[in-house]
């Protein structure tokens, strides 16, 4: 049989109660409420000193305990007295701590027998605050970019050319629902890099059609940006904006025709004009930055071949023979181009002693002239070694020609 005894004492029907016309009815709520937290908080203190006073006695009698087992390890004589004054002391702690034991009994039952209230009749089972907070996204390295990166091209190289090369708006947003993988910054940045390559092969039909595909993926990312959605949810409502659709007129807009009938005629519009002349614009945009990108990297391979093949041309003193050419007097470049020896001696002869050893000297230093080329031959003939001096035709084409090549890369 259940009891209900527990119910008898309850201090929650403060509103049930009936006041005097002269007391006022919140006020007197009030103070029963205050001596009521009054009462719990004393009662409370009350027993946590009671807690506190039967731990202490437990404690000392512990220690009491451990002295009295230390004594009787040494020798029973000389400790007897210590032994005794602890032992006594063991039973007064003891007496104590069933004392102290009494009032915390003494107290539960009080306790148990106190009428419940609005603060005590009941507790929380169990409280728990789940906060759902998005983790801060931490921004990669360049290392871990261009790693990703990698990876991505390596596995869907094929795929993204595919895509590359499609040119209807159908046929691109069947492919990206296909392929959602590709909806990502990976692939807009490979189009990018296929376009500048593809400009820089003079394929420029074939770049242009790549780079409506980049500007498509690209606004799609900006999209999912504005909407903070994921790219792969998001790239049909780009192609709903982007793509004409065709469709009947209304019978309420067509114009009226002989013997009432209405003409209906089909009509090409687009989801927003707007948006379409601002992918255009971009796509204009990206197309003469690809070509600028791709006219910088010309120049540098130019740059680059020219250097390497001025360093093979470089002579035995570390000079450029077409620099050094380039800067001899007319006469002397004169002397070279017609290839004779005697005409070289005699300008020397006539020019400065100082300005035509300079001009030798560098000539020597980037290989235009060898002297002494012949000194083993004419030793040979019994010669002195002053026979006729070398000298190497200079090629003259890749000093000349330089700017042609350059303007056809």
């Amino acid at each position: 049989m259940v009891d209900y005894s527990v119910w008898d004492h309850i201090e929650v029907s403060d509103d049930e109660d009936e006041t005097h016309p002269n007391i006022d009815t919140a006020s007197l709520f009030r103070w029963r409420h205050q001596a009521r937290v009054e009462r719990m908080e004393q009662f409370q203190k009350e027993k946590e000193e009671l807690d506190k006073g039967c731990r202490e006695c437990k404690r000392k009698l512990a220690e009491c305990q451990k002295k009295m087992k230390e004594l009787e390890v040494v020798d029973a004589a000389s400790g007897k007295g210590e032994l005794e004054k602890l032992q006594a002391e063991a039973q007064q702690l003891r007496n104590e701590e069933k004392s102290w034991e009494n009032k915390l009994e003494e107290l539960k039952k009080k306790e148990k027998n106190m009428p419940w209230n609005v603060d005590t009749l009941s507790k929380d089972g169990f409280s728990k605050s789940v906060f759902n907070v998005k983790p801060e996204e931490q921004e990669e390295t360049e290392e871990q970019k261009e790693k990703k990166h990698k990876t991505f091209v390596e596995r869907y190289e094929q795929q993204i050319k595919h895509f590359g090369m499609l040119r209807r708006w159908d046929d691109s947003q069947k492919y990206l629902s296909d392929n959602p993988q590709l909806v990502c910054e990976e692939t807009a940045n490979y189009l990018v890099i296929w376009c500048i390559d593809l400009e820089v092969e003079e394929k420029h039909a074939l770049m242009e059609q790549v780079a409506h595909q980049t500007i498509v993926m690209q606004f799609i990312l900006e999209l999912a940006k504005s909407l903070k959605v994921d790219p792969r949810a998001c790239f049909r409502q780009f192609f709903t904006k982007i793509k004409v659709r065709t469709g009947l007129r209304s019978p309420g807009w067509g114009s009226w025709g002989q013997g009432g009938q209405v003409l209906t005629s089909l009509s090409r519009q687009t989801a927003d004009q707007q948006y379409m002349e601002g992918f255009n614009d971009e796509l204009e945009a990206f197309k003469e930055r690809v070509r600028g990108r791709a006219k910088v990297r010309i120049e540098k391979a130019v740059r680059e071949y020219e250097e390497e093949e001025r360093q093979k041309r470089l002579g035995p003193g570390g000079l450029d023979p077409v620099e050094v050419y380039e800067s001899l007097p007319p006469e002397l470049q004169k002397c070279f181009d017609v290839k004779d020896i005697q005409m070289l001696q005699d300008t020397i002869s006539r020019m400065d002693p100082t300005e035509a050893k300079h001009h030798m000297q560098r000539c020597i230093d980037s290989g235009l002239w060898v002297p002494n080329a012949r000194s083993g031959e004419g030793a040979e003939k019994g010669g002195s070694g002053n026979s006729d001096p070398h000298y190497e035709e200079i090629p003259r084409e890749n000093g000349k020609n330089g700017d042609e090549e350059r303007g056809n890369l």
